[in-house]
């Protein structure tokens, strides 16, 4: 009998883990993201890259989180410096995400993954790449092409990432309404919520959403006014200026184009936001024939999700009168790393560069607004999985009650799921240059560095360095 009662039990606890684990593995289900990750980011704080590279877990293409470590592996390639291999990698993932977006067949699949998912947990579903990721690709893949001295076609990648940005901006009220209505279905305020899920205020600070980048404003800003389109500089600059309006190197920047484009309606309402010495100091660099030297510094590498566990009273329509469930919810640490960034001394004057964009900050922002949908889900399955323990509990008895609660407590695993290998912070700096051959150095983020590079007259040098620990490099590109 006893033989009968376990048989009984594992095959629906089998029945059930098969229908989860159809595009997800048994690593994906029952642990998180971030233990997965931990040995790649470690590799990569070090600075060995090849070795972060080499020990990224390996998933089929039908597995749920293949296109989030074919980002990873992007982006450690750039670092490393095989520019042709990370943009072959970005471009397939962009690929997908547009495949993803415009066939019916794939919202299909993801009502299926979904459904499996009511049975584990969210790391069943396969992995959205969120907006801000999106520009992120774009933004590396113009980095790819410039690398490869190819201006057209990082041209290509910043209209991608703008357009990525524009399409957010439409979609994101829609989505967090269908979000939030959707929990309140489920008997969840709110209310309730905040109440119980640690606060991530801190690190989103300021930012009013998770898919405005005012880097790759910037350097689409950059770019355009290197192809001879300062109109369009203008226009990303200023919307760069919005998300960080206390930046001293956009504030340069729009001054500059408002006057040398005649921006009348503009010029006084800038005058009065802006110091004397912006005005002064542009002013003065219109009558010298100079060149431009555009610095952007990576610092760091995101922080990870965690998963954190809160207490929720949730309607039970079997019982008629609410129950206390556990749910297991990703987020952000609420701390924000400072960094010192770079300090340039030039012709005796000290230069010191400013942050353009926090991932982290626009991170946390992402999920928090995903989190009604995200409770949303977490209650249907909480819910499921109660109502198919007390079948096991029926026909397996004690042990088919044992086995269902024990599936329950491992497959509860919040999804912490990100595109883990990106940098954290990214400042900007910018200031004319004579033209020539020069040698400079710089500290950043508290270590020396001398850098090489040449200035043309009347055109812009860019130097993209990155600043992970104690590892710095960088890459000049003449525009």
């Amino acid at each position: 009998m006893l033989n009968i009662l376990f048989k009984t039990s594992s095959y629906l606890l089998l029945t059930i883990v098969l229908s989860s684990c159809a595009s997800t593995s048994f690593s994906d289900l029952f642990s998180n993201y971030n233990q997965q990750m931990s040995a790649v980011k470690k590799a990569q704080q070090q600075g060995d890259f090849q070795q972060a590279l080499s020990v990224i877990p390996e998933r089929s293409e039908g597995n749920g989180s293949f296109t989030l470590s074919i980002l990873e592996k992007a982006r450690l390639e750039y670092l490393l410096g095989n520019y042709s291999v990370s943009q072959q990698d970005f471009e397939f993932v962009y690929r997908r995400v547009q495949e993803a977006d415009q066939a019916a067949k794939v919202q299909l699949s993801r009502g299926v993954e979904k459904a499996a998912s009511v049975l584990s947990n969210d790391n069943a579903i396969r992995y959205e790449i969120p907006y801000y990721e999106q520009s992120m690709l774009n933004s590396y893949q113009a980095l790819n092409y410039l690398n490869q001295q190819d201006f057209t076609g990082a041209l290509v990648e910043i209209r991608r990432a703008n357009l990525v940005q524009n399409n957010a901006l439409k979609a994101n009220q829609k989505e967090l309404t269908e979000s939030q209505n959707e929990m309140a279905k489920q008997g969840v305020t709110s209310e309730s919520l905040s109440s119980k899920y640690p606060s991530m205020n801190n690190v989103i600070g300021k930012v009013k959403n998770g898919f405005q980048n005012a880097y790759t404003f910037y350097l689409s800003g950059v770019l355009y006014e290197a192809n001879g389109e300062p109109n369009s500089a203008y226009i990303y600059f200023k919307k760069a200026l919005e998300i960080y309006p206390h930046n001293i190197t956009l504030q340069k920047d729009v001054w500059r184009l408002a006057n040398a484009l005649g921006m009348d309606n503009d010029i006084p309402m800038l005058k009065k936001r802006f110091s004397s010495d912006i005005i002064q100091i542009n002013h003065r660099s219109n009558k010298e024939k100079k060149g431009k030297l555009v610095i952007i510094v990576e610092n760091g590498i995101i922080p990870n999700k965690e998963e954190v566990s809160i207490h929720l009273p949730i309607w039970s329509s079997s019982s008629r009168n609410y129950k206390f469930y556990n749910l297991a919810l990703p987020r952000y640490q609420n701390k924000v790393r400072q960094y010192r960034g770079l300090s340039m001394n030039y012709q005796g004057k000290q230069y010191q560069s400013e942050e353009i964009v926090r991932l982290q900050s626009l991170a946390a922002k992402q999920l928090q607004d995903q989190m009604p949908g995200i409770v949303a889900r977490q209650v249907v399955r909480l819910i499921a999985k109660e109502e198919i323990r007390q079948q096991m509990s029926r026909k397996g008895g004690d042990l088919g009650n044992i086995f269902a609660n024990l599936y329950n407590i491992a497959s509860e695993k919040a999804d912490t799921r990100s595109w883990s290998t990106l940098p954290d912070s990214i400042h900007i700096l910018s200031t004319n240059f004579e033209p020539g051959e020069h040698e400079v150095k710089l500290t950043v983020n508290g270590n020396l560095r001398t850098i090489n590079f040449r200035v043309n007259e009347d055109r812009q040098t860019l130097i993209k360095l990155t600043a992970i620990g104690s590892y710095t490099n960088y890459q000049s590109f003449n525009l």
